[in-house]
């Protein structure tokens, strides 16, 4: 599959013409990010992973595309798009399904704690194709599986760089890319990707930086 890079969370799977999109947030130039897909994969509520008017305009101008995100999500889209709600359906913990012609394994459920006083939502990070793993905003580890693909979200207010060491690590994907970056200066990119970098090739993890608009075959 080829995996295109958007900003911050949001990436583009292509593959014999169909066309995933996994978290098009309000970060990500969402509407471009969307257009030709055939599904959308959601891992939670928050704005940056999920530009709800992007999100339902595409679904008003494509009566093909799909939408998989978790419950509440799934609600609120069903909302603000009546006509699209048989195309929104729920993802749940364990759950398996295909989407736009790739196979889909649920995880989690709950996204990373910022501060106890911050409400928690739902999260699910979703590994497609028994390949790449997109785990939205958590830090859990997909068991009975062999990731080959990790997309590691590199700095975000619910983490501190040993924890995302500690992430990649326990994955233990042969390589990972960054998402989650958009809150990082150029200098906090670097300053954190070298540590990422030096740790992973410790314990067999190749790291690749890619910038916006980037693609690499998975």
């Amino acid at each position: 599959m080829k995996l295109t890079k958007f900003a911050h969370a949001c990436v583009r799977l292509e593959r014999d013409g169909k066309v995933l999109v996994l978290d098009p947030g309000t970060f990500s130039e969402a509407g471009k990010a969307l257009t030709g897909a055939d599904a959308v994969l959601i891992t939670h509520e928050h704005a940056d992973h999920l530009d709800i008017p992007a999100v339902v305009a595409a679904l008003m101008a494509n009566p093909a595309l799909f939408v998989h995100a978790p419950a509440a999500v799934a609600v609120n889209l069903r909302s603000q798009a009546p006509d699209a709600e048989a195309r929104i359906i729920d993802a749940t913990p364990g759950s398996t399904f295909e989407a736009a012609g790739f196979a889909v394994r649920c995880f989690g459920g709950q996204h990373a704690l910022i501060h106890p006083q911050v409400p928690l939502v739902a999260n699910i990070g979703y590994l497609v194709d028994g390949r790449l793993y997109h785990p939205g905003d958590s830090f859990v580890v997909p068991d009975g599986v062999t990731v080959q693909a990790l997309l590691l979200p590199i700095h975000a207010p619910w983490s501190k760089s040993a924890d995302v060491i500690d992430f990649m690590i326990s994955v233990g994907a042969p390589k990972a890319f960054q998402i989650h970056d958009a809150l990082l200066s150029d200098v906090g990119v670097t300053v954190v990707e070298s540590h990422l970098k030096s740790m992973g090739a410790r314990y067999g993890t190749e790291y690749t930086h890619l910038a916006t608009g980037d693609s690499v075959e998975i």
